[in-house]
């Protein structure tokens, strides 16, 4: 790959994607239903706008770069290095004038995801990471080091989910018993409560049905911050699926062994 300073190219892409989405949020902007008779899965014009301005800089920076994304799809995915982006992960928040939702950037070397940034153009937010350490910035305010906090076991944990019933009927049990032996439970975050979960507010987020664009950018946040990201059963999180990202090891394990059960 050319030498290039890629955290600064990220930061062009969100500040890029972030002024295409801003003049739609808290607008009377319309919103798609991408489900076709599942549950209602909306997209806007503010997504494909968004993830159009950073594919044409990647491709412009990157030619040889592979790139998926939530709206258009997957470009030379074998690539060495793929780009991996979700324009607006939290679309449900952002059409109810929510501001839980972000632009998630990553950058995947050989099917590893080396760095990754949650931009929230709204509130001037921005959390990005690269596996060894993770940072928050905000709107005219110095970069500051994130760091997970300490969580013995679930009877200590807030655990977040954006919602239960978008995980399967199947493993909503799963879920359920986590949520019983846990301090406190909140809904409703999207990518906000990885990020938040990375900056010592939360101890356990716990998804199912994720897809790559979903989860790619906040690993090397989390990991960066201290804190562990793996699939129920404690494989890969790279491609999505059943997600658990964890401050603590130890509240990972304990919660674990109530998921892969």
């Amino acid at each position: 790959m050319p030498v290039i300073d890629i955290p600064a190219f990220v930061d062009k892409l969100a500040t890029l994607s972030g002024e295409v989405i801003l003049p739609f949020f808290r607008s009377p902007v319309s919103a798609e239903d991408k489900s076709r008779g599942g549950v209602f899965d909306p997209v806007t014009e503010a997504d494909r706008g968004a993830e159009r301005a950073i594919r044409q800089a990647i491709k412009a920076a990157f030619p040889d770069h592979g790139i998926i994304g939530e709206e258009f799809g997957a470009e030379n995915a074998d690539a060495e290095y793929v780009w991996i982006l979700d324009p607006i992960d939290g679309t449900k928040s952002f059409i109810s004038g929510l501001p839980l939702w972000g632009t998630l950037i990553a950058l995947q070397h050989k099917g590893r995801p080396i760095y990754g940034m949650m931009h929230q153009p709204f509130t001037g937010e921005r959390f990005f990471g690269d596996g060894a350490t993770a940072h928050w910035r905000g709107r005219d305010a110095a970069k500051r080091r994130l760091r997970t906090r300490d969580c013995a076991g679930l009877a200590e944990a807030t655990v977040m989910t954006t919602s239960p019933l978008l995980i399967a009927e199947a493993l909503r049990p799963r879920y359920k018993a986590v949520e019983r032996e846990a301090r406190l439970h909140r809904y409703g975050g999207d990518c906000y409560s990885y990020c938040m979960l990375a900056a010592g507010h939360a101890d356990l987020v716990i998804e199912a049905g994720l897809k790559a664009y979903d989860i790619a950018a906040l690993i090397p946040i989390i990991e960066g911050a201290g804190g562990v990201v793996t699939t129920w059963d404690g494989g890969n999180a790279a491609a999505g699926g059943a997600i658990i990202a964890a401050g603590d090891r130890r509240a990972h394990a304990a919660a674990v062994k109530l998921l892969a059960s």
